[in-house]
Order: structure tokens, then C-alpha cells, then sequence
């Protein structure tokens, strides 16, 4: 589904032509209830002995990627092996038997999807307005997500996928959102990432699109400047900079238009 031309507004400005989500803490707690959880589990299964706690986990978000975070880990392991190849052959069977774990959580109902967030893709469906996944999981882990949550047939209501194996560099570099920005064929002034973490935010940035943050277990804010609007959940209205024109209320698409058209407006009066 490849979106139509945008609408002008006033003046002729371009208005809002589609939304980008993140994946990992943004459509759902993954982080937490399930990354965290597959990767404590994969190396039981493996007799490491090895377990991250929140914290330390929390740490090596600030590297994107799973096999990214693995290598980072064993890096300061004296257990690991010392061999550069023996270390890269235990990472890759460890992803993919984390990924396994993951996709047997999501089977179990152990991951739903943060409030609001049906609703919205719900209603964007209904409108015909495009949406998208850019995230830097694999895609194999979007897949189990968004199937378990939205149905088999979830991929047709999505018009692009972009994951961390689709594209050379994973975020903060803005590539996965140049990727999907010329799939989707739109302007990045007008398209709006939703995303919940730091990195996410930079990526998206870089790519010159506007964003929403929703904050998360690992990145619960206050958010870094540069978004267009930043809160605690898609399902309400409350604790959200700038304050909704509805407080209460879900965040919807008009609420989405109306931050993207100020944020529009401030940049074109170099606020």
C-alpha cells in the first residue's frame, strides 16, 4: 500500500502522509518481558551460567542489535572464549536460540501489545493511512510480534517493513528510516516515527522525520529534546509535553496531525 500524494494544508504545507513505529518498547514491552527473558533462558539452555539483570541489560541497550549486545557481553567475560571465531560461532547459537525463546513467549500470550496501540493501527486501517515497522530486531521477531498480536495476515496491513537485516547500519543511524522513506516513496517532513528510546529518536531525526515518544520499562524519559511531543502511553491523553488538545483521550491520528502541523510551524519559523 503505497500512500497517495500528501494533502496541502493552510499555504499549501504538506500534512501528515503516513506513520513509521518502532518495534522493541514501543509496540509492546518487549524489552523486558521478552528480549530480556529469551536471552536469560537461551544461556541456561546452553549450561553458561551467564544471567543480565535489569540493570545490566539496561546497559547494553545503549548497543542496538542482539548479536550486537552478545558480542559487547562477552567482551568482558573472562569465561568467554578467547577466540575471535569460537566467540562469533557461541553469539550466533545464541541468537538463535534466543530468538526461539522469544517466539515461544509470544506464542504463550506473554507479550501484548501496549495500550493503545491497536486501536490506532485500527484506526488507521479504517482511513486507508499508510503505516510502517522500521526497527532494528530482526525480522523474524516482527513477525512472531504482529502475528500472534494483529493475525497471520498482519503483513498486509503494513506498507513497509524495514528490520535490523535489511539494512547496513542499525540505529541510531538514521538508515533503517532512509530505507523506509524510499520505499514508501513520501518526504521525510512528512511522516512521523513513533519511537521510545534515545537511539530510536536519533535515528529518525537523522532521517529528517518528526517524532512521537511513548517511554517505556528501559527508557522511561524525560525525553531528549528534538521530538514533537513525548508521553507515557498511546492509550492516554494525561502526561503528555506538549498537553493533547483532549487530555483523556487515546492519542489518535487528528492528535498526530496537530503535533506534526506545529512542529511544521516552528520550523519554518526557525523555533
Amino acid at each position: 500500500m503505497r500512500p497517495a500524494p500528501p494533502e496541502r494544508g493552510d499555504a499549501g504545507a504538506p500534512v501528515l502522509a503516513a506513520l513509521l513505529f518502532d518495534v522493541d518498547g514501543t509496540l509492546a514491552e518487549t524489552e523486558r518481558d521478552g528480549h530480556l527473558v529469551a536471552f536469560n533462558e537461551s544461556f541456561r539452555r546452553l549450561g553458561l551460567g551467564w544471567h543480565w539483570t535489569e540493570a545490566r541489560y539496561a546497559g547494553l541497550l545503549q548497543v542496538a542489535g542482539g548479536r550486537e549486545r552478545l558480542l559487547a557481553d562477552l567482551a568482558t567475560r573472562a569465561d568467554a572464549p578467547a577466540d575471535a571465531g569460537a566467540r562469533r560461532a557461541l553469539v550466533g547459537e545464541l541468537h538463535r536460540l534466543k530468538n526461539e525463546v522469544y517466539a515461544e513467549l509470544v506464542r504463550g500470550g506473554r507479550l501484548a501489545l501496549r495500550d493503545g496501540i491497536a486501536e490506532l493501527l485500527d484506526e488507521c486501517r479504517v482511513a486507508g493511512f499508510p503505516v510502517g515497522i522500521v526497527s532494528t530486531t530482526s525480522a523474524v521477531n516482527v513477525a512472531a510480534l504482529l502475528g500472534a498480536s494483529l493475525g497471520p495476515g498482519w503483513r498486509d496491513g503494513f506498507a513497509c517493513v524495514i528490520c535490523g537485516e535489511h539494512v547496513p547500519r542499525k540505529k541510531p543511524d538514521p538508515a533503517a528510516y532512509l530505507a523506509a522513506l524510499a520505499e514508501l516513496g513520501v518526504a521525510p517532513g512528512d511522516v512521523i516515527a513513533i519511537e521510545d528510546s534515545p537511539a530510536g529518536l536519533e535515528s529518525a531525526r537523522g532521517a529528517g522525520l518528526g517524532v512521537v515518544i511513548t517511554y517505556s520499562h528501559f527508557f522511561p524519559g524525560p525525553c531528549q529534546p528534538g521530538a514533537l511531543a513525548a508521553g507515557p502511553s498511546l492509550g492516554s491523553g494525561s502526561g503528555w509535553t506538549p498537553a493533547p488538545a483532549r487530555p483523556g483521550s487515546r492519542i489518535g491520528l487528528r492528535q498526530l496531525r496537530e503535533w506534526h502541523a506545529a512542529g511544521r510551524q516552528d520550523r519554518r519559523h526557525g523555533s
